[in-house]
């Protein structure tokens, strides 16, 4: 499964029409974010929300072991990072100006190739801008150039495989390691080295031309390894598990493999100077987003994910909807999983509607991009039900056309104001 970039967070309703039993679910989970985002701390322990790990304090809520790296990453912007960079003015990255140029130009491809929604939108960047996300989502997908014969070993050691792949650049890159082709050759192992290699190219000691281009963006921004860190974690994730009890652990999993992005592209996008929202605010919405685009992928490719022994929705919602497993791998629309999809779609339209907030919040040079992606992305949701909830064997998508047509409202809505503070 996999995520793009931009931005949520629900106000108190039910997620179903009255024929579907989620709604007390999902306010049970809308009544924990409320209080954690307010600082509040569950009775049963006096610890700091802030813990600086994500596996630590097991008490803790996903949301709000999330939230600690969130408050994170603010932190970073307000400080600028100013001791990262003491350190990495004394690096110089081993590249040639004309390779970097060319490493970015083939992020960009990459991008172009496998996440076309994505790409549209980095159209819509300044070019520092444009180049500096096309590095970031590159490096989810440029594994796969690794995975060529000559870096096999890399990764597998002496096990490495013999067949070559089609060329793919590190969140893309990554999320191939446990979805793509050599999906099968994965393990911890390989995972570790790639984590070990990310680290290296934070130190300034790119592996290659394309570990080049995202050391020379992390140089530039305020940009943390935590979430890239956070991302190999969810692609660990998903070589153990294949099913989710409940949302709790569901968003965890969305927050790995897609909401890391939006927090990896906060600052490259920048706030806008005159706003007044608190940095966290901005994040959140950055995080919600990546969400909300990981929860739209769920439910399009129910169908992809059932034929690779994979459900990603919740077990016990869909027991609460009188569906099992069964029913899934059977792939039969029935009007109990038409019910089922409408609270699930409402959940995802919620996270949207949240993350819109924080749009106006950022760089007026990102604001376009950001909704146009955000607002054709949403209209997957409009499709799987226009495909009459059939996502077993109907992809939903969003013809070039009505694509095109969202970028005037985009612009139009680019032009708002910033907020003059968010809760």
């Amino acid at each position: 499964m996999s995520g793009c970039l931009v931005w949520v967070m629900p106000p108190g309703e039910s997620c179903c029409s009255s024929s579907c039993n989620q709604g007390p679910l999902l306010l049970q989970f809308l009544g924990r974010r409320k209080n954690w985002r307010r600082g509040v701390v569950p009775r049963s322990s006096g610890k700091s929300l802030v813990s600086g790990s994500l596996v630590a304090s097991p008490w803790k809520s996903s949301e709000e072991r999330v939230y600690d790296v969130v408050l994170k990453q603010a932190a970073l912007v307000k400080e600028q990072s100013e001791s990262r960079r003491r350190v990495e003015d004394d690096v110089t990255v081993p590249m040639d100006w004309s390779l970097l140029n060319e490493a970015y130009e083939r992020c960009g491809e990459v991008c172009a190739e496998y996440a076309k929604t994505f790409h549209l939108g980095t159209l819509l960047m300044t070019p520092e801008r444009r180049r500096a996300v096309w590095a970031i989502y590159g490096s989810k997908t440029r594994y796969v150039e690794d995975l060529k014969s000559h870096n096999l070993a890399f990764f597998f050691g002496d096990n490495a495989p013999n067949d070559h792949v089609n060329d793919l650049v590190w969140c893309r890159r990554t999320d191939e390691l446990v979805d793509g082709p050599n999906a099968s050759h994965i393990t911890p192992t390989a995972l570790d080295r790639w984590e070990e290699r990310l680290s290296n190219l934070f130190e300034g000691r790119p592996f290659d031309m394309y570990d080049a281009a995202l050391s020379d963006t992390v140089s530039k921004y305020p940009v943390d390894i935590q979430p890239f860190k956070d991302m190999i974690e969810g692609m660990r994730l998903d070589l153990k598990k294949s099913t989710y009890m409940n949302f709790d652990e569901l968003y965890l999993y969305c927050y790995y493999v897609a909401g890391t992005v939006g927090l990896m592209s906060v600052p490259v996008m920048g706030i806008a100077p005159e706003s007044k929202a608190s940095t966290e605010s901005v994040y959140n919405a950055a995080l919600d987003l990546g969400i909300a685009n990981q929860l739209t992928n769920i439910l399009r490719d129910v169908g992809e994910d059932a034929r690779r022994g994979r459900i990603y929705l919740p077990q016990d919602e869909l027991a609460l909807a009188g569906l099992s497993e069964k029913d899934i791998f059977q792939g039969k629309v029935t009007d109990k999983w038409r019910n089922f999809m409408k609270g699930q779609i409402k959940r995802a339209r919620m996270f949207f509607d949240e993350a819109e907030k924080g749009v106006a919040d950022l760089n007026p040079a990102s604001r376009w991009p950001v909704w146009a992606s955000l607002m054709i992305y949403r209209q997957i949701l409009d499709a799987i039900e226009a495909n009459d909830y059939d996502n077993f064997t109907k992809r939903a998508y969003v013809g070039k056309a009505r694509k095109f047509l969202s970028l005037p409202i985009a612009y139009a809505r680019s032009l708002a104001v910033p907020s003059k503070g968010m809760a």
